[in-house]
């Protein structure tokens, strides 16, 4: 292993990833798409609105998301472009496009990618989380995010973060394992932070 990860991994402790394993991917969907673009309080606050409109289930169905009058999705805090997406994903559960976690475990994570980067508003990046934290996927490296980047580049001390097709080569050294590189580069960014401004992040 290279010492500055394992360094970075003494200095940090075990790994701390957390799978949301009881979560479907429909759900998982749902919620990134709140997230998106929002502080985490801002868009958990817009979620607590939108599950409260269905008190009779823990998540609502897509059938009855798609049932729903659009003024109380909008009422919710969803802008025009997340309440498409929505229905979207809805849409797209309901015909299968989107897998059931069971599904899904007989799909590779390529294979997953392409099926979900056709529904509205949902990219790469997204599947990419979606694999990581709800699919519990190890080796997933999401080289497009800004705090992997970012995290490379404070670990190994460069002036700037390496591209994404370089990131994906270096990132190679760590298969089967880059789901765990990705916990641990996150948690170098923390660090720099901690250290403040003397810190190169």
């Amino acid at each position: 292993m290279c010492p500055r990860f394992a360094a970075l991994i003494r200095r940090v402790g075990p790994p701390g990833l957390r799978v949301e394993r009881g979560r479907g991917l429909y759900e998982a969907l749902i919620r990134a798409i709140a997230h998106q673009q929002l502080h985490g309080k801002a868009a958990e606050a817009i979620l607590a609105r939108f599950t409260a409109l269905y008190p009779d289930e823990a998540f609502p169905s897509p059938d009855r998301v798609l049932g729903t009058d659009g003024e109380a999705l909008r009422g919710c805090g969803f802008s025009a472009a997340k309440l498409a997406a929505i229905r979207d994903i809805c849409a797209k559960t309901v015909d299968g496009t989107v897998p059931t976690r069971r599904q899904a475990t007989r799909l590779s994570d390529a294979a997953l990618i392409e099926r979900l980067t056709t529904i509205r508003g949902v990219g790469r990046w997204t599947v990419e989380m979606l694999l990581i934290f709800t699919l519990g996927r190890p080796d997933v490296l999401p080289v497009d995010d800004f705090g992997v980047r970012e995290g490379y580049r404070v670990l190994f001390e460069l002036d700037a973060q390496p591209k994404p097709r370089a990131l994906a080569e270096l990132g190679l050294a760590w298969a089967p394992h880059r789901s765990m590189a990705t916990w641990y580069l996150y948690r170098a960014v923390e660090e720099a932070r901690r250290q403040g401004p003397s810190s190169r992040a």
